[in-house]
């Protein structure tokens, strides 16, 4: 796959759609990759020009230096699209993806025509959590990723899809054995510090806000508190866990999609 050079990284990324039609960029959760998105892909690339990519310190990405913030990322996506010579563009992120919509919303929101954040929040677990998670990876290496590949499941799954969908599961659970220690600990200090709870009423582009009615990461709540604070921003809730667009897969698509297409 191709990469995209900025300033001190490279980004992987994938294009993928109709050359003339407008562009949506799909950002990744914390610990997946691109890959996440591939159910997504056969509607959205007939109504887009779907840019995908791999978020710093994930998959085929550079691993620079951590902790990383928000702003890093945000500008990492500003920097993309830019040098792919894209000027404006729909955004879709999950979860940390999500963060970084939101960021992009109240930074940069004159580049977006429309903004979807999915099983995200304002403001995502404790500095304990995120300090307890990073200590854990940096001091267990690429093992304790793995050992993080069974913990993620009841995170990002329901039982029932679990049982039903284990080729699916497993597919999305190894980017997160795979993914860099490092990385994955540096993007963990972004989402530790991310804080936009007091910012979200800057944000004046087109939302949707897509939630999961039994993630366990970032609940319904989390979603109704940004709606509440966007102006005029929609909410859909999903039966999923954290990873709706994989669980749901049509159910996610759909709705999306008609948001985006306006």
């Amino acid at each position: 796959m191709p990469s995209v050079k900025l300033a001190d990284c490279e980004l992987n990324y994938r294009l993928d759609g109709p050359v003339d039609a407008p562009v949506l960029v799909l950002s990744n959760s914390l610990g997946t990759q691109l890959g996440m998105w591939d159910a997504q892909l056969p509607a959205f690339t007939e109504h887009f020009r779907v840019l995908r990519y791999d978020t710093r310190g994930h998959g085929r990405s550079s691993v620079t230096p951590g902790p990383y913030s928000i702003e890093q990322l945000g500008r990492d996506v500003l920097a993309m699209v830019d040098a792919l010579g894209f000027d404006r563009f729909a955004f879709c992120g999950l979860s940390m993806g999500g963060l970084i919509g939101q960021w992009l919303g109240i930074n940069a929101g004159a580049r977006l025509t429309r903004l979807v954040v999915c099983n995200t929040g304002a403001k995502i677990g404790t500095d304990e959590v995120w300090n307890d998670r990073i200590d854990t990876v940096l001091k267990g290496g690429q093992q304790a990723m793995r050992d993080m590949r069974d913990a993620s499941i009841s995170r990002w799954f329901t039982p029932g899809f679990a049982e039903r969908q284990p080729e699916q599961v497993t597919r999305i659970t190894e980017m997160i054995a795979s993914t860099s220690p490092e990385g994955y600990a540096a993007n963990c200090g972004a989402v530790r510090d991310a804080d936009f709870r007091e910012q979200l009423g800057a944000v004046a582009v087109p939302t949707l806000i897509v939630c999961g009615s039994h993630d366990p990461v970032t609940t319904p709540e989390h979603g109704r508190f940004m709606q509440q604070r966007i102006a005029g921003a929609q909410l859909i809730e999903l039966e999923a866990a954290h990873l709706s667009n994989v669980e749901q897969g049509d159910g996610f698509t759909q709705p999306v999609l008609a948001f985006l297409k306006g």
